[in-house]
């Protein structure tokens, strides 16, 4: 197919919509935007982005953009909550040529994301009320009162989608079983390590990204009341207790996002001429930190899928089978990672002491092979 007098409504102006926006930009597809949030990020929290995520920055145009604003983290250290080191890995030996692991603020890439999608036009405040499915084109009604009808819809409205409730009927997103707490602290010349305590049904994670901030993360049992931070991460030893002193200078528990850990699993992810793409169709536990590479990789597959086919149908499909096993095996090694998690202290502590660098490396290998 060509690109030319094809027309493409993409819901979310997150990290699947903007960069699937830039590839059919470029494809010549007409692509309009819409996002229910009023205006483009301005503040947030952080993002880890693994050696696939930043080749396929790199596939986008985008890499340059993204590293002058981030940190380059060098090793990832996991330890106990006492802060004994259970193993570390060199992230060069992981991912070598395939490309560097950065973090910066959210803020940061969503802006390179946006200027990366120049010319596309981008409907703020804006959502669908009514998606009809048709096996050609779609119908779309807008929350502004407007309908149109469009070659391909794409829903990249995350985890919690409208696309998803409207033309599938669902499924809700589900649960995992973890309480999750983000929020940014100062910290004072951190070095460009990965690290994460591993406490008794808990963990606590520090990511450097720059300005002089490091972007934490705290995941918990799922418990009505969550118990507060300070109570969860009491016996953690150093940094833990200077990065919570930090965060009450900032406000305390009202400074931070909190809420349960969902994944998302559906049989099908594509309707008529309607695609579910991004955490909208295949979220997961972040503790693989693949949710934006997944989302850039949709992206770069979507647009080769729709070059090469000779309609809608036949990309979609197309497009699916290709994705299809790279997500799964991600969902599959979350799994895994919270099961050796959930074992017990002392058993969970040996594991990763004797094999916690060969299952890293596992984990990631098939991720470095182009999607």
């Amino acid at each position: 197919m060509r690109g030319e007098d094809f027309r493409v409504l993409v819901v979310g102006a997150g990290i699947a919509g903007l960069a699937t926006a830039r590839v059919l930009r470029d494809w010549g597809a007409t692509v309009t935007v819409v996002e229910r949030a009023p205006a483009a990020i301005a503040d947030g929290f952080g993002i880890y982005l693994p050696g696939n995520a930043t080749r396929a920055l790199r596939q986008l145009g985008l890499d340059r953009a993204v590293a002058s604003r981030a940190v380059r983290i060098e090793r990832q250290e996991v330890a106990d909550h006492r802060g004994r080191l259970l193993f570390d890995v060199d992230l060069a030996e992981v991912w070598g040529e395939v490309g560097p692991c950065l973090a910066l603020p959210r803020a940061d890439l969503h802006q390179a994301l946006l200027a990366g999608a120049d010319g596309v036009e981008i409907r703020w405040g804006c959502t669908p009320r009514e998606i009809v499915p048709a096996a050609h084109r779609a119908r779309v009604v807008l929350s502004d009162g407007t309908s149109d009808a469009y070659d391909l819809v794409l829903g990249a409205d995350g985890v919690h989608s409208t696309v998803r409730r409207l033309v599938f009927g669902g499924p809700a997103a589900r649960p995992v079983g973890q309480y999750a707490r983000r929020f940014l602290a100062p910290w004072a010349d951190p070095r460009p390590v990965w690290s994460a305590m591993l406490g008794r049904g808990s963990t606590f994670l520090i990511i450097p990204i720059g300005r002089g901030q490091v972007y934490c993360y705290c995941d918990g049992p799922l418990e009505t009341p969550a118990p507060s931070l300070g109570l969860l991460l009491a016996e953690y030893a150093d940094p833990v207790p200077a990065v919570l002193e930090a965060l009450r200078a900032r406000g305390g528990e009202a400074a931070l996002h909190a809420a349960p850990v969902e994944e998302v699993v559906l049989e099908s992810w594509s309707s008529g001429a309607v695609l579910l793409i991004g955490d909208a169709a295949h979220a997961t536990s972040p503790n693989m930190a693949e949710g934006g590479a997944m989302a850039l990789e949709d992206a770069i597959v979507l647009g080769e899928s729709l070059t090469k086919a000779e309609s809608v149908p036949e990309a979609l499909g197309t497009y699916e089978r290709r994705r299809r096993p790279r997500t799964s095996w991600v969902l599959a090694q979350t799994h895994r990672r919270d099961r050796t998690r959930g074992l017990l202290p002392v058993l969970r502590n040996l594991v990763l002491r004797k094999l916690g660098r060969r299952i890293f490396h596992a984990n990631y290998r098939p991720l470095r092979e182009a999607p």
